[in-house]
């Protein structure tokens, strides 16, 4: 079973009560007062001379400045702590699960009529092959029926066979007529015993069931037993359509009236929980095919893992032991009372 898992994390700094943080704008006010009132508290003395003084300035004059500028860290660093800063850290882990999907293709000589360009088959054909591309992570399969029905390509996630084996579905392979209760039946067996949360079939057909040894309706019930839904595509224009066969003078048409089974169709659709649709041009089908994408969604299981640490207490701890450095720094190297 094909799954990715993608990790993203990310560390990020909040604050609980960002408000606080205003204050902050009062600490060059704080530096201002300072510089202020230390020229305020410097009284001259007047000497008759001052060459026994020296004229060299000691380290402790020139660091006296240092508790003044610890006592400014310690009143930034409780603003920041009463915001209540905190660092968040979260994970977020997807698993990706794909569904199972079969193709039930008919290739009955019906199928060869041109009112889709260049005909029904090769239309249908191309188009699920753009359907396939987009289902990267899905296991998807191919089953052809006409008057039997056969495997082209169990269901797989190698898209790339699929594809191919896709574009080597052709009309005359297997007995003419058109077996939709054998085509269902066989793309119900391929992927009933999966164990993912999601299967799908699309049949795609443009006749009447004619043939086969299974009931439709009866294939139908099998796969909502096993929790299979059923899209169903009626295709072909309404009234005649025209139908190339060979002549002794090349190729010549007759246009055969479309005959689609749709009330066949819609109760399968409606048994399984699937929807009946009808496409008469290959740009519909395309819309069809683009709905029926939209609806069968990949599976994904998303654990989100989020983590708050508190910072606060941290800070304060700094703040604490820059306070006892300065108050040490007063009383010792930087005293100035006699």
């Amino acid at each position: 079973m094909p799954q990715e898992r993608r990790l993203m994390m990310f560390n990020n700094l909040s604050f609980l009560n960002p408000q606080y943080l205003f204050l902050l704008l009062a600490v060059p006010l704080l530096v201002l007062w300072y510089c202020y009132f230390n020229r305020r508290r410097k009284t001259p003395v007047t000497y008759s001379q001052i060459s026994a003084f020296g004229k060299r300035k000691t380290w402790r004059i020139r660091l006296r400045f240092i508790p003044d500028v610890l006592r400014l860290l310690v009143i930034i660093l409780l603003i920041i702590a009463i915001a209540r800063p905190q660092s968040y850290w979260s994970r977020t882990q997807k698993d990706k699960e794909g569904i199972d999907i079969v193709l039930a293709m008919d290739i009955s000589s019906s199928m060869l009529a041109e009112d889709f360009k260049p005909n029904r088959l090769e239309a249908a054909k191309a188009v699920a092959k753009d359907f396939v591309e987009k289902r990267q992570d899905d296991n998807i399969g191919i089953i052809a029926f006409a008057g039997e029905s056969y495997t082209q390509c169990p269901p797989t996630i190698d898209h790339i066979v699929v594809q191919e084996l896709l574009g080597k579905l052709t009309t005359g392979q297997i007995d003419d007529g058109t077996a939709i209760g054998d085509g269902l039946a066989t793309a119900v067996n391929r992927i009933k015993d999966s164990k993912t949360k999601s299967k799908a079939i699309i049949l795609l057909t443009d006749g009447m069931n004619n043939l086969g040894s299974i009931d439709p309706l009866m294939a139908a019930e099998i796969a909502k037993k096993f929790n299979i839904r059923v899209y169903t595509i009626g295709v072909g224009n309404n009234g005649l359509a025209p139908f190339p066969y060979d002549t002794p003078f090349g190729k010549q048409y007759q246009y055969v009236e479309v005959k689609i089974d749709e009330k066949l169709l819609k109760e399968i659709a409606k048994e399984t929980n699937g929807k009946y649709f009808r496409s008469t041009n290959k740009k519909s089908l395309q819309t069809i095919f683009g709905d029926i994408d939209k609806m069968e969604k990949t599976v994904i299981d998303t654990t989100l893992f989020e983590q708050k640490d508190e910072l606060g207490i941290f800070i304060i701890a700094i703040a604490l032991l820059l306070f006892i450095s300065e108050e040490l720094l007063r009383k010792t190297l930087f005293n100035t009372k006699p």
